[in-house]
């Protein structure tokens, strides 16, 4: 029976547990953006708090489907893209599990093409979850992500998806290598050598310690990221980045960590977890997840 099942992840699982996981975390993610475009010294509780007053509970999850958008093509692209670059790895090598190096390497590759792929929608979840912070006069006023892709293209033109793409191609690939390198690294550490089982206890722990790594290491280009796409104009990635430095000084840079921390471990939790229960539902094992003992058990099933 366990010799019919599939051998192969597919390649949306990892964008499929990412748009799961996105609908919990959407209102802390629109609070990050939110704070970055601020420049105003308001903590994260405040403006929740704020904003959640004047324009109501629901209204934190304003920009939730240009979320989905998001995650939809960011997501499927870097954990799909990851994977097969580590089947090719095996196939080339000959080892049953991918190493560090060849992992980190594997990861960067495809965050980077994700963050292409990935940034016209992310030009629209930034502008969805910014209007509400800004004055009515200046808001983009889009209503869906579907309004909000035609609206770009008419209204600025296609090259407007291009807008942030460098510094988003840099959080793609600081992203992927320090989210999957740390995630797999500390499970294969958990399952190994610390003797815990390979279940949600261990899942949880090792993705506690992707999500800080990543929030930490991402948050520069997060910050210069979401500045230039949240804006309309001509700005480039250097005026952003001495304007900031200028205006407020080299802090600017990990405004909105702890939002972005709150946010993105949660959600790298779930992510994680969602993840490993829909693979346990459609294959075996996936290369860069293997621990001994899942390698042992994947014997075990042949």
């Amino acid at each position: 029976m366990a010799s019919n099942r599939k051998t192969k992840e597919p390649f949306w699982l990892g964008g499929a547990a990412a748009c799961m996981a996105v609908c919990f975390t959407h209102p802390l993610d629109q609070t990050k953006y939110r704070m970055q475009v601020l420049k105003s010294q308001t903590s994260m509780f405040n403006v929740m708090y704020r904003f959640a007053s004047r324009d109501g509970i629901t209204s934190l999850w304003t920009g939730l489907s240009a979320s989905i958008l998001r995650q939809g093509s960011y997501s499927t692209a870097r954990f799909g893209i990851h994977t097969a670059l580590s089947e090719q790895v095996l196939k080339h090598t000959g080892q049953s599990k991918i190493s560090l190096p060849w992992n980190i390497a594997c990861a960067g590759v495809a965050g980077g093409i994700a963050g292409v792929i990935g940034n016209p929608a992310e030009v629209a979840l930034v502008r969805m979850c910014a209007d509400g912070a800004k004055p009515q006069a200046q808001r983009f006023g889009y209503s869906n992500a579907v309004h909000a892709m035609v609206r770009v293209a008419q209204d600025e033109g296609f090259q407007a998806f291009g807008k942030g793409i460098t510094a988003n191609i840099a959080r793609s690939v600081l992203m992927n290598v320090s989210q999957i390198a740390t995630y797999a690294s500390a499970k294969q550490y958990l399952v190994g050598s610390a003797g815990l089982g390979d279940d949600i206890k261990t899942h949880t722990i090792a993705s506690l310690a992707a999500g800080t790594m990543a929030t930490t290491i991402c948050a520069p280009a997060d910050v210069l990221k979401s500045r230039l796409q949240a804006s309309a104009g001509k700005e480039g990635l250097l005026t952003v980045l001495r304007s900031g430095l200028r205006e407020e000084g080299v802090r600017f840079l990990m405004r909105g960590w702890t939002p972005a921390w709150l946010r993105l471990t949660p959600h790298t939790v779930l992510t994680f977890v969602f993840m490993e229960k829909l693979r346990q539902l459609t294959t075996i094992g996936i290369p860069w997840l293997q621990t001994g003992r899942v390698s042992s058990q994947k014997a075990e099933l042949r």
